[in-house]
């Protein structure tokens, strides 16, 4: 048979089963959706991770509580925020210290309310981790001893509560956990899901957060009013800065010498650069993104065989036919060729379907939290998925269909 014909042979078997080849299909269509939005959202998310601790300074370091450490430990055993202060002043290689806690609670104004991260800074801190303003002015540390109600609102809890006037909001007061605060700085946008934090754990957008100097907030929104913070271990973190980049190592190997002296152990607070924290993140970032893809490639395992199922079929069906195609001169190689096709028509129309629902994608994520980046990569991979999956399921039916003897198949009722 001439490729055209077989071309010809193909459409007509596809055309007059068209409801069938639909239902059989719609799994190859979820399943290349699902990879190019797997792959849009995992982009997104590295991209994401990448954004988030571009704004960490290459010389910071990341001191955090050990999660669980704070419920059975003994006060001996947690570094209180005096004595990290100490470091950048009896540690030649470390600079300086930011320390940070933070706390989920309501925030109100405008008759408006909502749950926000709160979190306690010192100067320090907004400088390592290099938080600026849009308008107005940062915390300083001596809004911190005076205990002055003061806050720094994220781009988004700004526009939120201010009708999107960022610059008006500065001067103006909100309420936290039913104290008064006065907005004294609006923080320039980071956009997506980036963000500073001083835990690998934490994935929140300084656009979403509120700054408050950290004494103000150790007594006004932990509940706690001791220095030490004991009660709320896990919630405090520094960040040190070292002299430079050639002295991190030297930082770390301080600061880890000194916080054995200090607490008597070395296991309750993890000690990492900041490109360790950036590589951790996006790990996790590619291992989520991965497991995700998993579960879209499983998908389409399934479908492939709804694909094999739907061609046996075929195969009883058009046994005559096959029967005839052998007794006319038809080869097996011909055959084959011909239910393969048709297993490959199926697939890529199921493939090129769900990559242009993918186009719908960024519209229907703009109206949620989760990030999402388009990208050719993806709808490759899908398409590409997807027909795979079609070949390799139809392999079987092709060979039997192609193995089939022409005097049986003639006789086949």
């Amino acid at each position: 048979m001439r490729r055209l014909e077989i071309l010809r042979t193909v459409m007509i078997s596809i055309l007059s089963n068209k409801f069938r080849v639909f239902l059989t299909s719609l799994g190859i269509i979820i399943g290349t959706l699902t990879i190019i939005l797997v792959v849009g959202i995992g982009r997104a998310g590295e991209t994401a991770v990448a954004e988030q601790y571009s704004r960490l300074s290459v010389e910071s370091i990341t001191i955090s509580r050990v999660k669980g450490m704070g419920q059975s430990a003994a006060p001996t055993e947690i570094l209180n925020k005096d004595d990290a202060m100490l470091m950048s002043e009896v540690l030649p290689n470390v600079k300086s210290i930011g320390v940070s806690t933070k706390v989920l609670t309501d925030i109100g104004a405008n008759g408006a309310s909502s749950a926000i991260t709160i979190q306690g800074i010192n100067e320090e801190y907004a400088e390592i981790t290099r938080l600026h303003v849009a308008y107005g002015v940062m915390l300083t540390n001596e809004d911190s001893m005076m205990r002055n109600k003061y806050v720094v609102l994220g781009s988004n809890v700004a526009a939120a509560f201010f009708d999107g006037d960022l610059a008006g909001a500065v001067g103006e007061k909100v309420l936290i956990k039913g104290s008064s605060f006065e907005v004294i700085g609006v923080l320039d946008s980071v956009g997506g899901s980036g963000g500073i934090s001083t835990s690998q754990a934490d994935s929140g957008s300084v656009d979403d957060m509120a700054f408050i100097p950290y004494d103000v907030a150790v007594k006004y929104t932990t509940g706690s009013t001791s220095r030490n913070m004991s009660s709320s271990a896990n919630q405090v973190s520094y960040i040190a800065l070292a002299n430079d980049i050639n002295s991190v190592d030297l930082a770390m190997e301080e600061i880890k010498e000194y916080i054995v002296e200090t607490i008597g152990t070395g296991d309750a607070y993890t000690v990492t650069d900041a490109g360790n924290v950036l590589e951790s993140a996006q790990a996790t970032a590619k291992t989520l993104s991965s497991l995700l893809l998993a579960v879209a490639v499983i998908v389409l395992v399934v479908s492939g065989i709804g694909i094999m199922n739907v061609l046996m079929v075929a195969v009883k069906e058009r046994t005559r036919e096959i029967g005839i195609l052998k007794s006319i001169g038809a080869s097996r190689k011909t055959i084959m060729i011909e239910f393969l096709l048709e297993a490959a028509a199926i697939s890529v129309f199921g493939g090129i379907l769900g990559a242009l629902m993918s186009l719908a994608a960024p519209w229907i994520f703009s109206m949620s939290t989760i990030a999402f980046e388009p990208s050719v990569e993806g709808i490759l991979l899908g398409i590409g998925f997807s027909v795979l999956t079609g070949i390799f399921f139809g392999f079987y039916p092709a060979a039997k269909a192609s193995g089939l003897e022409p005097i049986v198949a003639l006789n086949y009722e």
